[in-house]
Order: C-alpha cells, then structure tokens, then sequence
C-alpha cells in the first residue's frame, strides 16, 4: 500500500474516531440534561461524557504519534539504504580510481625500464617497489616482472667452446698422494676478478630480496635462472625457494641471507660470501663454491652432491644428514664442523682440515682423506670403509666403533686415538702412528701392520696382534711379545 493511500486511510480513522467521540459526547450531554434525572445522575452522565471525551482524544492523539513514529522509522530506513548505495558507489569510484592510478604508475614504471639512462631505470624499479608495497593484489606480479628484468638484462654469457661439467670434482686429481697444494684450476678461481654488477640489477634484486614475503602465492617460485649476478649484494635478503639454477653469484655477498629450500643446481658461488646464511634443503647439486666463505653457515640436509668445495671455509657450519657423494672439499676448512650423519661417499677431502669436526655416523665410504686434518674429531659409528686416509692427521680423535674396513692408512697419525670397538678389517696401516691409542676390543683381523708404531697403546692384547699382519719393523708395547712367524719377516 502506497503512503498516499496509507495517510488518507489514517485521516478518515482520525475523523471518524473524533465524529464517534463526539457523539458520545452530545448524547451524554443530553442525558444529562433531562429534567427527570436526578442532580446526581446529571453529575454521573456528564463525567462519563467528559471521560469519554478524553478517551478519544486520546487515543487519536496515540494513533497519531504511533503513525508519525513509523513515517520517521520509514524515512530513516530509506535514509539508511541510500547511504548504503551512495557508499557502494562511492566505493566503487575509489576502485575505479584506483585501478586507473595503478594502471597509469605501471605503465609509467614499466616504460621507464627500458630507458637508456639507468638513474631512469633505477627509479622505474623503486617505482614498482611502492607500487607493491601500496597495492598488495599487485605484489607477485611486480616480483615476476623485476625477475624478468634480471634474467633479460643479466643472462650468462657462454663462453663459445666452453663445456659445462656438472661434476666439478673431476677438475681435481683424486690421485695425488697425500697431495695438499692446490691445483693450477683452484689457484686460478682464487685470484679470478669478477665485473662490478649494474646498478639497476643490483636494485632489482634488493626490492626482491627484501618483499613482503606474506603476499607470496603458495607454490611459486622466483625465477632468476641462469642469471649472472655476480658481486651482488644480498645481504640479509630473503630468498626462500627461489630457483637459481645456473646463475652466478661469484663475489656475492650473502650474509645473513635465507636461502632455504633453494634451487642453486649447477650455480657458481666462487668467492661468495654465505657467512650464517640459511641453506636448509636447498640443492646445490654441482654448484661451484671454491673459496666460499660459508662459516656458520646451515646447510641442513641440503643436497651437496658433486659439488665443488674446494678452498671453502665451513668452520662452525651445521652439515648435518647433508649429501655430499663425490662433493670436491680439496684443502676446504671444516673446523669444528658439524657433519653428523652426512653422506661423503666418494668424496674427496684432501688437505682438508677437519679438526673437531663432527662427523658421528657420517658415511665416508672411499673417501679420499689424504694428507686430511681430523684431529680431536668424533667419528664415533662412522663408516670408511675403502676410504683413502694417506699421511691423513688423526690425533686424538674418536674412532669409536667406527668401521675402516679395506681403509688405507698408510702413514697416518692416529695419536691417542679412541679405537674402542673399531673394526679395520684389512685395513692398511702400515708405517702409522698409533702411540697412545685405545684399541679396546678393536677388530685388527688381517690388519697390516709393518712398520706401525704401537708403542704406549692401550688395552691392545696378543690375540689382536696375532689376527694382525706385521713383521720386524712393528714396533709393540713393551708388555707384548712379537708373534714369532712376525720375526722372520721384515
């Protein structure tokens, strides 16, 4: 129903509830002027058409606030819904205005990219960087266009003839014995001077590492393949499972910086800078890092194989459950690292200082250790077997039910080494210095012993010595006696 017809429905309740109550008034009036009443019953009719008066009026006067209370309510709902609308157009306008202004300061920051002068470029970069950072529906879109910026602007550049070889650790002779100094190819990567990185590469690349990473779309990756990136600064930038194959990020300096879960296959880091960087699970399958500084550096169950360390520093680094098969850690530092049940199968470790490492339950199945560093390391559970431990330093270190099965120890200095339960099972230790070490239930069976220095050992009994293969020139604790087929040999 119409408020017209609602409000002339009204006035005629109104006219007619005023005519009825009249009227009961007139007739009680009336009544009350009938000479046969009594004074008292006048009295009584009048009152009750007084009463009957107020009654009307009344409730006219209530159906009257009660109708303009619900006219106010109606106004003010229509009042409401209109807001309502205004709003939502006023919204829609602000998103149209908006769009337009995103629009108008990425094309401007997008033609920018491609001037000729890189003050202009540069600014077109930090440009898209507000632009990110204003509108975050915007984010991945400007973090894929700066990586395609990087990847156009800085492509390696293949040398023609050149060989890629995946295996860096072929460079290197696993040959040589006892060999430490560095060959022609890891001097070479020592002195090797790198380009200075452009600034509006280098630009780029910080607004990337430095992204708001909650406005990163789930499984999405950035994409800065094969990119040459080298002296970069990246400091403390955040680049979790970025995908980096093949780039070169020789000279960088990574610092501090999260690379967790990265692909960094084939990379080269010659030279970089990975002190405490974050390496999680990342994959740094045949990544060169000669002379990487990655000191502190968590490389947690990151995968390492082929890769070529050689000259590294990792002091202090976390290698834990780490796979480093046929890794190239030739003359790399390794103090104090912690390589507790990593893989080095095959690896080659020559030169390399491993002093208070931990390498408990580490797999070093023929690994070359020649001319190695491992004094006062755990090698507790470890197993090396057929591993390669020429001139190798073992001072004090803990063998502890380590397995040396078919090892070759020629030379070796193990000091005051804890062999305690060790198996060396045709283990070659001939001409090795084991003064002072603890051979507690060590497996010494068909052991060669020629020319071994065993003075000063501990609970070394005869019955080992009998399994064990040696002649004249071993030298025994004074409290056991040479076998006798021993002396007719040597």
């Amino acid at each position: 129903m119409s408020s017209k017809k609602t409000d002339a429905l009204l006035n005629w309740l109104i006219t007619l509830t005023a005519i009825f109550g009249c009227s009961l008034t007139v007739i009680f009036f009336v009544l009350s002027n009938i000479k046969e009443l009594s004074i008292q019953e006048k009295i009584q009719y009048r009152n009750q058409a007084l009463t009957t008066t107020a009654i009307v009026f009344l409730a006219s006067a209530a159906m009257f606030n009660t109708y303009y209370a619900a006219r106010r309510a109606q106004a003010m709902q229509k009042s409401a819904i209109a807001s309502e609308k205004n709003l939502e157009i006023g919204l829609q306008n602000a998103k149209l205005n908006q769009d337009r202004l995103i629009a108008e300061r990425f094309m401007g920051a997008i033609a920018q990219l491609g001037h000729e002068k890189v003050e202009t470029r540069t600014g077109a970069i930090y440009a898209l960087a507000r632009v990110a950072q204003d509108f975050p529906q915007e984010h991945w879109t400007i973090m894929e266009i700066l990586t395609a910026f990087v990847r156009e602007n800085a492509p390696i550049q293949h040398v023609k003839g050149e060989q890629q070889q995946p295996e860096q650790g072929a460079i290197y002779s696993s040959r040589r014995r006892g060999g430490s100094r560095p060959t022609p190819q890891l001097e070479q990567n020592l002195h090797e001077e790198f380009p200075k990185i452009r600034t509006d590469i280098q630009a780029a690349l910080t607004v990337i590492g430095r992204r708001n990473l909650l406005e990163d779309p789930k499984d999405q990756k950035l994409d800065l393949r094969n990119t040459d990136i080298r002296q970069a600064d990246l400091l403390k930038t955040n680049l979790q499972q970025a995908d980096l194959r093949g780039a070169d990020l020789s000279g960088a300096d990574l610092r501090g910086a999260d690379l967790s879960g990265c692909d960094l296959s084939g990379a080269k880091l010659i030279r970089s800078i990975l002190y405490e960087t974050k390496l999680l699970k990342a994959s740094l399958y045949g990544a060169n890092l000669c002379w990487a500084n990655l000191n502190r550096t968590n490389l947690s169950g990151a995968n390492l194989r082929s890769a070529n360390l050689s000259g590294a520093s990792l002091r202090a680094a976390n290698l834990q459950g780490a796979n480093l098969y046929k890794a190239n850690l030739q003359q790399a530092t390794l103090k104090m690292a912690n390589l507790s049940g990593a893989k080095l199968f095959l690896a080659n470790l020559q030169g390399a200082k491993l002093g208070k490492a931990n390498l408990q339950q580490t797999g070093l199945i023929g690994a070359n250790l020649c001319g190695a560093n491992l004094n006062g390391a755990n090698l507790s559970g470890a197993n090396l077997n057929a591993a390669k431990l020429h001139q190798t330093e073992v001072y004090f270190a803990n063998l502890s039910e380590a397995s040396l099965t078919e090892a070759d120890l020629y030379q070796a200095n193990l000091i005051g080494a804890n062999l305690y339960r060790a198996t060396f099972y045709q283990a070659n230790l001939t001409q090795a210095n084991l003064m002072g070490a603890n051979f507690s239930q060590a497996n010494l069976n068909d052991v060669k012993l020629e020319g071994t220095i065993l003075t000063g050992a501990k609970n070394l009994e005869l019955q080992q010595i009998r399994e064990a293969l040696g002649d004249r020139t071993t030298r025994l604790p004074d409290y056991i006696e040479a076998p006798s087929h021993w002396r007719q040999l040597g």
